[in-house]
C-alpha cells in the first residue's frame, strides 16, 4: 500500500535563528541552506524578509541559490510584510509565503487588541493579498494550542476559501500535550468542510519537552507538514527536531501511514554545521546526532551488538551520516583536492584570493593536526570568511601567561580602525586576563552572557570552538572563534562579537510585534 507524502518544512533559519544569540549572517544561512538542499527538505523557511535588511538579503539570496527545495518566508499579516516577502522570494524556483495572527483568546485580547471577527478579516485579506504575489500561501494560526476549536473552524474555512493551501496549527507555547493535540488535529480535519482543500501542518515547541511527541501524534491523525528544525534549534526550549520526526516516521514505517523523501545521510552532516555556526553544541546523548546516540557504553550490550546489532540498535549510525564525514586530506594535499571537498561541503569561494586564504588557514592547520575533518573545514571557513568581513576589530598578536602561584597575564595587540593598540591585562585565568586587555582597548561596556568551549573533533590536537554572548543595551550577540589554541579561539570569539555588536546587527521578533 502507498503512504502519503508527511512534508518537511524546516525552519531552522527563521525560528532556529530566534534563540538568544542564535543569529546568522547572509553566507552561514546559505551554507545551511545548500546543505538542506542537499537533505531534500521539502520547503526550507528562509527568515523573515521585513524583519532586517539582513533578512531580506537572505531570503532573497537563498531564494535564487537553491533550486530543489521550496522558499519560505514568514510574514505578519499585514500588506508590507507580504510585499517585502514576496519581494525577496521573486526569483525562487518554488516560493511559499507563511502569513500568521494569533487565534488564542489571550493573544486576541492582549497583544492584537481585537476582537475575533476583526481577525478573521485580517487573516484573509493577508491570504488574498499574498496569492495576488505567488501561488503558495501557507497560514498559521498563532498559539492554536490555546485557541478555541469553533474559532479555529471559523477562520481556517474562510482563509483556505481565500486560498491558502496550507493551514498551520502551532502549539507556539510549548503548552500541548499529545493526545490532546492529536485530537485537535483530528477534528479539524474532520469539521472544517473545505479541510481537503489543504494540507494541515504542524508546528511544536519544546517547553515541555512534548514538541516531538505532539509533531507525531498530529502526523497520526491526518497532519502532512511538520515544521521543525535541525538539533532542535529555536527560542525558549527549541521546536521540533527534524532529526527526531524524520527517523521516527522511517524507523517505525509499521505505525506511520506517511513517509518522507529526505536523503538521511546527511542529518549528522546538518546537524554538525548548524552547531557550528550558532555556536550551540549538541548534548552527547542527544537522539540521532548526540556523539552517544550509537555508543554503547554496558558490557551486556556491547556484546548483544557485536552478535545482532538490532538487538540494542534500532537505526543504522551509517544511515544518519556517522563515520561517512572524515576528510582524508592533509599537509601535502594540494589545492584542487581541498577546493574538491570543501565544494561538496557546499561553500564556494567568490574570488581567488578567499580561495587562497582559506587554503592557507587549511596548511596551517595540517601542519598542527595530523587529521582533518569536515568539522574543521566548516570552522576554518568561517574564520575565512569573516576574515574577509570589514572588521573593525582584529587580533594582531597575543601573549597570555599562567603559572603556578602567579597572577595570569595577558599581553595583546589589536588592530582597531586599521590602527594597532596595545593593551595588558591581568586576570583569575588567561582566558579572563584576555578579555579584560581586550576590553581596555574596544571599551565596549558590555556584559558576558555565555563563555562556551566545545572541541571540534576528538583528540588533544582537536580545534576548540569557542562561543562568546554579549549583552549591551537589551541587544544579545555571538562570537564564534576556534583554534587548536584555546586562548587564541577565545580571543577570536570575542572579537567576533565585538564585531557584530559594531556591525549593528540586530533583528525584529516576529512573535513580539504588534499586527
Amino acid at each position: 500500500m502507498s503512504k502519503d507524502r508527511l512534508i518537511i518544512f524546516d525552519t531552522t533559519l527563521r525560528d532556529g535563528e530566534q534563540s538568544p544569540g542564535a543569529t546568522m549572517d547572509r553566507d552561514e544561512k546559505l551554507r545551511i541552506a545548500k546543505v538542506l538542499e542537499r537533505m531534500r527538505v521539502d520547503v526550507i523557511e528562509a527568515g523573515f524578509a521585513i524583519a532586517s535588511q539582513g533578512d531580506f538579503e537572505s531570503v532573497k539570496l537563498i531564494a535564487n541559490t537553491i533550486k530543489d527545495s521550496t522558499i519560505c518566508s514568514l510574514a505578519r499579516a499585514k500588506e508590507s510584510d507580504i510585499d517585502r516577502a514576496g519581494e525577496a522570494l521573486a526569483g525562487a524556483n518554488s516560493g511559499r509565503i507563511h502569513t500568521f495572527i494569533a487565534t488564542s483568546p489571550i493573544h486576541m485580547e492582549h497583544k492584537l487588541r481585537l476582537a475575533p471577527d476583526e481577525v478573521i478579516v485580517h487573516a484573509v485579506n493577508a491570504v488574498k493579498h499574498a496569492r495576488n504575489l505567488i501561488d503558495d500561501v501557507e497560514f498559521s494560526c498563532e498559539d492554536a494550542g490555546r485557541s478555541d476549536i469553533d474559532f479555529l473552524c471559523r477562520i481556517i474555512e474562510q482563509v483556505i476559501n481565500a486560498g491558502a493551501r496550507t493551514i498551520n496549527i502551532p502549539d507556539t507555547v510549548g503548552y500541548a500535550i499529545p493526545g490532546q493535540y492529536g485530537n485537535t488535529i483530528k477534528q479539524l480535519l474532520e469539521r472544517i468542510p473545505n479541510a481537503d482543500k489543504a494540507i494541515f501542518s504542524v508546528h511544536c515547541h519544546n517547553d515541555l519537552g512534548l514538541a516531538v511527541a505532539n509533531s507525531l501524534e498530529a502526523v497520526l491523525n491526518g497532519a502532512r507538514q511538520v515544521e521543525c528544525t535541525i538539533n532542535g534549534l529555536g527560542e525558549r526550549a527549541g521546536n521540533a527536531s527534524l532529526e527526531e520526526i524524520v527517523m521516527a516516521v522511517r524507523t517505525r514505517a509499521d505505525l506511520f501511514p506517511v513517509e518522507t523523501h529526505i536523503n538521511t545521510t546527511e542529518i549528522v552532516p546538518a546537524s554538525r554545521l548548524v552547531s557550528s555556526i550558532t555556536g550551540f553544541p549538541v548534548q552527547p546523548n542527544k537522539a540521532i546526532v548526540g556523539a552517544n546516540a550509537f555508543a554503547h557504553e554496558s558490557g551486556i550490550h556491547q556484546d548483544g551488538v557485536l552478535k545482532h546489532r538490532e538487538t540494542y540498535e534500532i537505526m543504522r549510525a551509517e544511515d544518519v551520516g556517522w563515520n561517512t564525514n572524515r576528510m582524508v586530506l592533509g599537509k601535502h594535499s594540494g589545492r584542487a583536492a581541498f577546493r574538491a571537498r570543501v565544494e561538496e561541503l557546499g561553500v564556494t569561494f567568490e574570488t581567488n584570493e578567499e580561495l587562497n586564504d582559506a587554503f592557507q588557514r587549511f596548511k596551517d592547520l595540517a601542519d598542527k593536526k595530523h587529521e582533518i575533518f569536515d568539522e574543521d573545514l566548516q570552522a576554518l571557513i568561517s574564520d575565512t570568511k569573516q576574515a574577509a568581513e570589514d572588521e573593525r576589530f582584529k587580533l594582531v598578536y597575543l601573549d597570555a601567561a599562567s603559572k603556578t602561584g602567579e597572577t595570569p597575564e595577558a599581553h595583546i595587540i589589536l588592530s582597531v580602525d586599521g590602527k594597532e593598540v596595545e593593551a595588558r591585562a591581568k586576570g583569575a585565568g588567561p582566558v579572563d586576563a584576555t578579555f579584560k586587555a581586550i576590553e581596555n582597548v574596544a571599551k565596549s561596556e558590555s556584559s558576558l552572557q555565555l563563555y562556551s568551549v566545545n572541541a571540534i573533533t576528538s583528540g588533544t590536537d582537536s580545534q576548540g570552538e569557542v562561543t562568546v554572548r554579549l549583552e549591551k543595551g537589551g541587544r544579545i550577540v555571538n562570537g564564534h572563534g576556534a583554534d587548536v589554541d584555546i586562548i587564541s579561539a577565545s580571543a577570536k570569539a570575542y572579537l567576533n562579537a565585538l564585531n557584530h555588536f559594531a556591525a549593528g546587527l540586530e533583528r525584529a521578533h516576529p512573535q513580539a510585534a504588534d499586527v
